[in-house]
């Protein structure tokens, strides 16, 4: 068939497969071909043409679009629509209290300045819009037989596009080419996630072309995949080849929009999601919007305002109806209707009701939330720049991604936290390992990490610092050495997850010995096909450094791939070895010399003797070195710390990851030969399965290997039953290490192995495409393959990592408790690692009783009831605060009894959720000072915040650092991310994110105060100033016959409101403090105002309402009485009631500010020019501005006459007065810890920190924070390793172990105290 005829016929088809289904809807599954064939045709004919296009559209208006779109949002506020209906009320000529233009002023200005901030932030989307859609990308044509240049909004679902290295990915991509030989296509993700390593993306499996060309216009395939969605780590399909043959892929092989393409010369594939429908866009939701408790109880005073209001509106228009009926007749003032007929008295009541709205408007405060918003910005913009808050190292401060909620953070009663890499610096440090039950205790590495002297830069030491392998040569297996990255890459630092403390590993000596002894090695492997004796140590460190997802700096690939030529063959392994002899006798020269020292440091394991390390270190030649040295420099980019930390340490013994490719890893051995392992499928972690496994093709033994590491609790019960006693006493041993390892805090994996005979790796390997080819349940079918593919295991051994509490973390806990905050942690670590952690962080102290609820029987209930029970036996009395004022201080007085906590592991939360005793664990839970919650899943961690937050109605907060925590931070109140080694998932989807866990100390006890304080009081101030000024007309409507008339020119009433008294108060919001940071961090009680409300409550507002009313009979009553009985026109009488209101106003203000700034005096002294300004050129230019009362030259007349002056001061005393008097009161006699802490203020720094410091050491001594005893990182590390060494001395006496003097010194001192814990 010709080409034209090909044309018809499809188009054809297209119109049929039009009239059978919907274009525009999308079945479950996506279906799409290449648009190559249909090139020529219109879109209307185009096969992909339901799928949205790759133009990206952010803006919300168009120019035609804009003044109804941005009016209807604007006119959802209840505020906007109330004042738009009370100014159209106006032009009613009936019930009409001021000249109907005038009143649409104030609401148009609030329109026009929202609408212009609207404007002004769609234009700026449009430009990046515009900017987006013409990014140039390559696109393949048909016509030109090559990849063309187009913009990135031509992109259509089905082309086939060309990216290039250093070029960021136009839409959402399946890879089906690859410069790379291996087929692979190195990403940078940090646009997404923030993630700066590189990741991995393969081609589909069986698009690799051997000549390495890709020609688009022979794709004949038709692809299925799963509809878009914004879940960046799924993705499923298969393509549906012309033989009928199904290939599975999924997220390995998607490049995502959005992602820079690195270390790849260029990648192609055809687009499956584009524009609005990929990852990138669909996760772009812009700032999250949260309502505040403070702004809920707003709305609920603005409901009572306008109840408020009904009642005010009502009396008038019943005296209105009274007055009437007191005349006989018609009074001559009272105008007939256009018919000439006179409206009764009830009616015209009704009438001057809508006529009192009108009038009394302002009781609702218009520009309240214009202005709240306005102080969120300002505070938002102090928050961020606390450089407190700011982190040096990694050049961040803190980001408020949710931007109103800025004063919940000071009513906060409960913090839920992650542990890793939240309390923890998630820096992974290789301590301990156990290999075929021998505990390998790696001594010069912990006592490294006892001393804290960690070296700042690469190849850099502190003066005096231990040097633990000083016997051991650099470029030894004994040291790994990091190199710089090369300068040739453009991107951040490869070692992105990796610092000199976790790279620089120094290895056992015994374990050094057995993995340097080459003799046997290779023999062994040979000789049998399962681990024994040394082959047993080869294969523990091989899963090290193989079974991980560790990406190798490209740096190294050439040199690789020469390497796999020359030494591809069990021959030339073993020729290497022979063909340097002279490397290997030095080597065991070096051992020898190894040996002999180990025995000397053994004699005496505490000395650290510089001149015989020197000496021994100068017995290896720069030759010796070079066996084993890296000259080009190795890189590596881990997705998680844990293994990079195994990386090294397999690296650190010699076990060099040279190279990895989707099919390949390559890794060097101790003695310099490389071994090239073909992965045959690497069965990825989760958290369901909580292990990872990779399987290789052993290149000597050509036996399929498993390789698998995982959590103890995983691969300890998938250990082959079937063997011999030996192997019993090995997983024994191994377990009881686990168990001292996770004493210690230490984080613990299995390493195992399973070898699979080819008759069963190929029946596995069908089951597994099988699953892989199918779009329904993959997940599912993915993980029963791997389930049963990891049985019947080998235990290799066992590894104890440390990761080192963050600074202040401590002392952070010990100020949140102070403040009345409850402190949960919730891991998925085992018991005795997350209670060793909860210790050191003092989130238990040593005198508490700890409840362990560890049970996944049907008895929960009753274990629930005789916890609580011992609980009651126990509880003292509750807690009760008073302040004194000695030498002033504030001093605490508390109850004394013993205080509690409660850990929970996950399978006892599921039972207690699934029997429905929640209530029973709150009453247990509010009685401990601090909940661990152990081995739960992040499902597990967000219903525990839901349920807290729910029954107790109380303030949550969450703050972790990975994606696991995601839940559990949209679950609370307030989540903050942690922005560390786990990426930015926890960030992209928190309110704040910061550093390091101690910047929330500072965030809550001084920022959350300030914010809620700040904004509780401006708020009620806001009420108060409303209520004052529009009481002031209410007044003089019983002097007016209730007519509606107003004393007050409009033009100044609007612009008293609009103009004269709205900046004090915004200043007053964003930049007041009642207590200074020092102070509210010396005493963290303070923080307990802001948790009971005591700036905003219902008796506060009430209060503040009847000072209003009190202050408005003051401004009104004293001018009327002094111009009483004169002649002065109506305007004339207004005026000074209009000035004292606003001095009384400001003045009341001033009353409130706490700490004077220029900022503050410039606004109210500002304000009070503003005002005699504008009165004077209105009272002189406006002459008949208001007939038949004019305000001419009215306020020039006022301020000539001494009668005005004295008005204003005396009026202005007498109001503020009472207010004065209470302030004055409270400061004198009252005790509230804010008025003794103002004072402590007044002190000098010196006097105000002794005094401090005098009121903690009145505290109980279970109270005191660990800062103030002894140095919290000195005291966790000497608990810890007496802790951890004193439990291995009596498992194994027979190894030696440190002798700390300090750490015996430390606790002598008392300072190890008795744990009593009850194991439920």
């Amino acid at each position: 068939a010709t080409e034209p005829e090909k044309n018809n016929y499809a188009i054809w088809s297209l119109i049929k497969q039009g009239w059978r289904r919907k274009p525009e809807q999308e079945d479950k599954v996506r279906r799409l071909i290449s648009n190559l064939p249909y090139e020529d045709l219109r879109r209307k004919y185009q096969p992909n043409r339901q799928y949205a296009n790759n133009s990206i559209k952010t803006t919300k208006y168009t120019v035609w679009s804009f003044i109804p779109m941005n009016l209807f949002e604007q006119f959802h506020r209840f505020a906007n629509v109330y004042f738009v209906v009370i100014a159209m009320l106006n032009f009613v000529p009936i019930v009409n209290a001021f000249e109907p233009g005038v009143a649409l002023i104030p609401i148009c200005v609030i329109l026009i300045l929202t609408a212009i901030k609207d404007a002004w932030e769609d234009f700026r989307r449009y430009q990046a819009d515009k900017q987006l859609n013409n990014m140039p990308c390559s696109i393949y044509s048909r016509k030109e037989k090559d990849f063309v240049s187009k913009c990135w909004k031509d992109v259509r679902v089905g082309d086939f596009v060309k990216v290039v290295c250093n070029e960021v990915i136009p839409a959402d991509i399946l890879l089906l080419h690859s410069s790379d030989p291996n087929g692979v296509c190195h990403i940078e993700t940090a646009n997404l996630d923030g993630e700066t390593n590189l990741k991995q993306r393969q081609i589909v499996r069986g698009f690799a072309a051997p000549d390495g060309s890709f020609q688009p216009e022979y794709f004949s395939s038709i692809i299925y995949c799963e509809k878009p969605s914004n879940n960046l780590n799924r993705f499923k399909g298969y393509l549906d080849k012309p033989d009928k043959k199904k290939i599975g892929f999924g997220k390995e092989n998607l490049l995502l929009r959005g992602c820079t393409v690195r270390n790849t010369d260029e990648a192609a594939g055809i687009v499956v999601y584009a524009g609005h429908e990929t990852k990138a866009m669909l996760n772009n939701k812009g700032p999250r919007y949260k309502r505040s408790k403070l702004e809920r109880k707003v709305n609920t005073d603005v409901l009572f305002c306008v109840a408020l209001l009904f009642i005010m509106c009502l009396i008038g228009a019943l005296g209105y109806f009274i007055w009437l009926e007191t005349f006989p007749d018609i009074p001559p003032f009272v105008p007939p209707d256009s018919n000439n007929n006179y409206i009764s008295p009830a009616l015209s009541g009704f009438y001057m009701f809508f006529t009192m709205v009108i009038l009394l408007q302002v009781l609702i405060p218009i520009s309240l939330y214009v202005s709240i918003e306005l102080i969120k910005v300002g505070q938002i913009f102090f928050i961020t720049n606390d450089i407190d808050l700011y982190d040096e190292e990694t050049d961040s401060r803190i980001q408020c991604r949710a931007l109103n909620i800025t004063e919940d953070l000071g009513q906060i009663k409960y913090i839920f936290s992650d542990k890793t890499g939240t309390l923890t610096e998630n820096k992974m440090v290789f301590r301990r390992c156990s290999v075929m039950g021998i505990e390998y205790c790696h001594r010069e590495n912990a006592g490294s990490q006892r001393t804290g002297a960690y070296p700042a830069k690469q190849g850099t030491r502190p003066k005096g610092h231990p040097r633990g392998d000083a016997s051991l040569p650099q470029g030894t297996p004994g040291r790994t050495q990091t190199p710089d990255p090369p300068h040739s890459r453009t991107q951040p630092s490869p070692l992105h997850h990796s610092t000199p403390i976790e790279t620089d590993v120094a290895p056992d000596r015994r374990l050094l010995r057995v993995t340097c002894d080459e003799k046997t090695q290779i023999q062994e492997w040979c000789r049998v096909s399962h681990c024994n004796g040394s082959a047993s140590f080869m294969d523990f460190f091989l899963a090290l450094a193989i079974c991980n997802t560790v990406v190798v700096s490209t740096a190294m690939l050439p040199r690789q791939r020469s390497l796999l030529k020359r030494m591809g063959s069990l021959s030339h392994i073993v020729n290497s070895f022979q063909s340097i002899p002279e490397k290997s006798s030095k080597s065991r020269s070096s051992l020898k010399d190894v040996k002999e020292e180990e025995a000397e440091d053994y004699s005496d394991s505490g000395s650290n003797n510089p001149s015989r390390r020197n000496s021994s270190a100068s017995h290896h030649s720069e030759e010796e070195r070079g066996t084993v040295s890296d000259p080009n420099g190795l890189c590596y980019e881990a997705e998680s710390p844990d293994e990079a930390a195994l990386v090294y340490a397999a690296k650190a013994y010699g076990f060099t990851l040279l190279a990895r490719a989707p099919d390949r890893v390559t890794v060097r051995l101790p003695q310099g030969a490389v071994l090239s392992f073909e992965v045959l499928d690497t069965l990825a972690f989760d958290s369901t399965r909580k292990r990872m496994s990779v399987v290789v093709r052993h290149p000597i033994t050509r036996e399929v290997v498993i390789y698998t590491k995982g959590a103890d609790s995983a691969i300890m019960e998938l250990l082959d039953c079937h063997v011999q006693s030996e192997r019993k006493k090995i997983a024994s041993k191994t377990q009881r290490h686990l168990d001292l390892y996770a004493s210690a805090g230490l984080r613990t994996l299995c390493i195992a192995k399973k070898v699979l005979s080819e008759q069963a790796y190929d029946d596995w390997a069908s089951i597994r495409q099988e699953a892989e080819s199918t779009i329904d349940n993959r997940e599912e079918l993915l993980m029963e393959t791997a389930v049963h593919l990891e049985t019947n295991l080998t235990l290799l051994g066992a590894t104890g990592i440390e990761d080192r509490l963050q600074d202040d973390v401590p002392a952070t806990i010990a100020a949140l408790r102070e403040a009345g905050i409850q402190v949960w942690v919730l891991t998925g670590d085992k018991n005795e690692t997350a209670v060793n952690i909860a210790y050191s962080c003092r989130l238990f102290n040593q005198g508490d009783m700890v409840f362990t609820l560890n049970t996944d029987s049907r008895q929960c209930e009753s274990i629930l009831d005789c916890t609580l029970g011992e609980v009651r036996r126990y509880t003292a009395p509750s807690q009760s605060w008073s302040f004194q004022s000695i030498v002033g201080a504030v001093m605490p007085t508390e109850s004394t009894g013993p205080t509690f906590g409660l850990v929970i592991e996950g399978r006892t939360l599921s039972m207690v959720f699934e029997a429905h005793l929640q209530m029973k664990l709150l009453e247990l839970a509010r009685h401990c000072r601090s909940v661990l919650c152990c081995r739960v899943t992040p499902l597990q961690k967000s219903a525990v915040v839901k349920l807290v937050r729910n029954k107790l109605k109380v303030m949550t907060l969450s703050i972790g650092d990975g994606a696991n925590d995601v839940n559990m931070i949209q679950t609370a109140d307030i989540g903050i991310g942690i922005s560390g080694q786990e990426g930015m998932q926890a960030v992209m989807a928190s309110d704040f994110a910061i550093t390091h866990f101690k910047h929330l100390k500072k965030l809550l006890l001084v920022h959350g105060h300030w914010c809620y304080s700040r904004l509780a009081k401006m708020v009620i101030y806001f009420f108060y100033k409303n209520v004052m000024y529009v009481n002031l007309l209410f007044w003089y409507q019983f002097y007016c016959g209730f007519s509606g008339t107003a004393m007050i020119d409009y033009w100044l009433m609007i612009f008293f409101n609009l103009f004269f008294t709205s900046t004090p108060p915004i200043m007053f919001g964003i930049m007041d403090r009642d207590i200074s940071a020092e102070t509210l961090l010396g005493l963290p009680e303070l923080y307990k105002t802001g948790q009971n409300s005591e700036f905003y409550k219902r008796a506060t507002f009430w209060i503040v309402m009847l000072d209003a009313f009190y202050q408005s009979l003051v401004c009104f009553f004293i001018p009327y009485w002094t111009y009483q009985g004169s002649d002065i026109d109506i305007f004339t009488f207004g005026t000074p009631m209009n000035t004292v209101s606003l001095f009384t106003i400001l003045l009341h203000l001033a009353i409130e500010i706490k700490s004077w700034t220029a900022i503050h005096w410039g606004f109210m002294v500002g304000s009070v020019l503003l005002y005699f300004i504008v009165a004077l050129i209105f009272s002189a230019i406006c002459i008949n501005c208001n007939p038949p009362s004019n305000p001419y030259w009215i306020m020039e007349n006022q301020m000539a006459d001494p009668v005005f002056y004295l008005v204003c001061i005396i009026t202005t005393v007498v109001a503020l007065l009472p207010r004065y008097i209470i302030r004055v009161l409270q400061g004198t006699l009252a005790l509230s810890p804010l008025v003794q802490a103002r004072k402590l203020d007044r002190l000098s720094t010196e006097a105000r920190d002794q005094q401090i410091k005098n009121w903690k050491s009145q505290r109980s001594p279970s109270e005191v924070p660990t800062n103030l005893v002894s140095p919290v990182d000195s005291f966790s590390n000497s608990f810890e390793q007496s802790f951890y060494n004193s439990s291995l001395e009596r498992e194994m006496p027979d190894m030696q172990w440190d002798s700390n003097e300090e750490t015996q010194n430390t606790f002598s001192k008392g300072h190890r105290r008795s744990i009593s814990t009850m194991t439920v």
